[in-house]
Formats: structure tokens, C-alpha cells, sequence
């Protein structure tokens, strides 16, 4: 065991004057893979730390002068001034969303901050459709049943997606390859985005108010980011307005659904399945295996508990092709900072 306890294991990345280093939190053994690969040319030097940032972690990023996140670590006002105290003059997100940045903060202590703009759209849209799929086929029932030599059908009854109406709740990248694919399907697809895509209506498309989308549809998809004003954006109001049997689906942050409300919405049978990639208390849960103890999470636990709830542990993202992107997209923002050049992928923290 390395003396460091956060440290994932030793540094071999190539050493050269000039190159800062880097402090990887929430490292995984994949992450290293993929940036490893990116960094062949030793635009810097990556240090990675298994545990994720947060005001007990910050100091292991002391010295270095970037700091390199993901979803679930923490960069508010507190943790960035001790970065910025510390000598860290670049935040890299290995992730499009920031709702996990104090910007106003960044700004003040003067912390640049970049992210990974887009990677593949189409993993996270895919893997929403694997979700809706096993969802209303009742797959991981079949395949527990079988594997246990149960080939009975009873209880096994689905529905055609072909000729139902999918809201898309959120029409950037994901939503659009999401609402192509549903269209592939011969769905009707309604949108709602406060920007709008001039893409989505030549799909065959049409941009609808989010509660004539909810009312409308008899699957919701959500693909916008957590805002001040999107948080809870599904909550009690808005599932008693939807249509009984209603199938939710999200696959972009937790917080987009009020959990409470919509475990309420399952129990009164109003709900007619939820699949989940993101949960609103992840960060306490996720990336981390509990199959040896108990996950202390009740309100998780509880919609697990349904039969009509898919969870899965926020890999929507998780495939190759998107991994690669997300490595050398951050490995490139590092380069850009390192040679004084604009950095294409940095927020606006003004």
C-alpha cells in the first residue's frame, strides 16, 4: 500500500522544466488509462488521487499548479481559495456540467476554469434508450428469471414504443441524438429547451412548454443541466399533471427530479417506471463499491426497493470513444494554459 492512503499509485508521467503538475481527483484506474494515453507527450505531469476534492482532499493539491475534477468533487468558494493559496491557477473539468464550481468564487481568487464541451453525444443518448428498453421490456427480470431456469412470461408484459409520445426535455447534443434515435422508433417527439435547436424540428420535432410536455408525453427524458433554475425540475406539482404510467427517465444530474416526490409518485402507482443514471445524493454513493456493507442511504434504498426503477452508477458517459474524448479534450486545455494560448474550453467566470 502506497504511503499516501488518497494516492492511486505511483507517478511515471515524463518530467520536463516548465511542465506544471497536475492533481487528478477522483481518479479511477480507467481515467488514468485514458489521460495517460492523452498525455503521451508529457504536456504535463499527472499525480492521481483516488479520493475526490473536498475541503479535507484540497490540500493534496498543494504545489500544483492545476487541479483536475469530475462530477462529484467540490469546488466551492472555501476549497477554491485554498487551491488558489496553494499555487493552483487552472481548474480542469473532465466533465461538460460545473454546477459543481463556484465560478464567482473562481473569479475572485482568480482560478481559471475549464471543461470538456462536448465528448459523445450519442453515449449518454444510447445508453438512455438501453435504460427506457430495459425498462418497459422488463429485461433484468427476464434475465434474473432465466438464469434461475424460469422461462415463464407472466409479469414479463410490455408496450411498443412505436406511435408513443417522448418528451425531451432539454435539445443540445444528447437530447437531439436521444430524440433521433426515439424517432427511429417511430415516436412522437415533442421538445422544450429555452434556447431551442434548429435541428430538433427537422426531425420531425416540435418544441412544446414544459408542462404541455409533461401532460403530453408517455415518456420523459431529461438532457438539461442542473441550474438555480432547473433543480427539481419534475417535482409533486409537475408528476401529478403527467399521465398515469408516465416513464421518466435521467440520465444528466440528479437533481433535475425531486427524489422524494417522485418515490411518492411510484407508491401511489401514478409512475409507471423511473430510470435513473444520476441521483441527486450521488456524491456520497457513488463510483464506490458497497456490495460488503451497507449503503446509508434510505431514500436510494428505497426506490431501488421498486420493481419498475432501473438505477445505474452515472456510466451513461462510461464508453470508449467518449472516455478518449474527455482525456485528450482535458490534456489539450492544460496544453493551451501551459503555452499561454486562449483556452477553447474555458467557462466564462465573470
Amino acid at each position: 500500500m502506497p504511503a499516501d492512503p488518497f494516492k492511486l499509485d505511483h507517478d511515471r508521467s515524463p518530467r520536463a522544466r516548465g511542465v506544471p503538475d497536475v492533481a487528478v481527483f477522483s481518479a479511477k484506474s480507467y481515467d488514468r488509462q485514458f489521460l495517460d494515453a492523452a498525455n503521451r507527450e508529457g504536456i504535463c505531469r499527472l499525480h492521481y488521487f483516488e479520493a475526490a476534492l473536498d475541503a479535507e482532499t484540497v490540500g493534496l493539491a498543494a504545489g500544483r499548479e492545476v487541479a483536475c475534477v469530475f462530477v462529484n468533487d467540490l469546488a466551492d468558494a472555501g476549497i477554491l481559495n485554498s487551491l488558489a493559496a496553494n499555487g493552483t491557477r487552472l481548474l480542469a473539468l473532465r466533465c461538460t456540467g460545473f454546477n459543481n464550481v463556484d465560478l464567482a468564487a473562481a473569479r475572485a481568487c482568480g482560478v481559471r476554469v475549464v471543461r470538456v464541451t462536448t465528448y459523445s453525444p450519442y453515449s449518454v443518448a444510447e445508453h438512455t434508450v438501453a435504460l427506457l428498453m430495459s425498462l418497459v421490456r422488463r429485461i433484468p427480470r427476464a434475465w434474473y428469471r432465466t438464469r434461475d431456469g424460469n422461462f415463464t412470461l407472466d409479469g414479463l408484459l410490455g408496450f411498443d414504443l412505436h406511435g408513443r409520445t417522448v418528451a425531451v426535455i432539454g435539445t443540445g447534443r444528447i437530447g437531439l441524438a436521444f430524440a433521433r434515435i426515439m424517432s427511429g422508433f417511430g415516436c412522437t417527439i415533442l421538445g422544450h429547451d429555452s434556447h431551442g435547436n434548429p435541428a430538433f424540428e427537422p426531425l420531425g420535432g416540435r418544441y412544446v412548454g414544459l408542462d404541455e410536455a409533461l401532460a403530453l408525453a408517455d415518456v420523459v427524458s431529461l438532457h438539461c443541466p442542473l441550474t438555480p433554475q432547473t433543480h427539481h425540475l419534475v417535482d409533486a406539482r409537475r408528476l401529478a399533471t403527467c399521465k398515469p404510467g408516465l416513464i421518466l427517465l435521467n440520465t444528466s444530474r440528479g437533481a433535475l427530479i425531486d427524489t422524494a416526490a417522485v418515490i411518492d409518485a411510484l407508491k401511489a402507482q401514478h409512475l409507471g417506471g423511473v430510470a435513473i443514471d444520476v441521483y441527486e445524493q450521488e456524491a456520497d454513493v457513488f463510483y464506490r463499491d458497497w456490495s460488503s456493507s451497507i449503503v446509508a442511504d434510505d431514500m436510494l434504498e428505497r426506490l431501488l426497493s421498486f420493481h419498475n426503477v432501473i438505477v445505474t452508477g452515472h456510466q451513461a458517459f462510461f464508453t470508449r470513444e467518449a472516455m478518449s474524448t474527455i482525456s485528450r479534450t482535458t490534456i489539450d486545455s492544460i496544453g493551451q494554459y501551459v503555452r499561454g494560448e486562449r483556452l477553447k474550453d474555458e467557462l466564462d467566470v465573470g
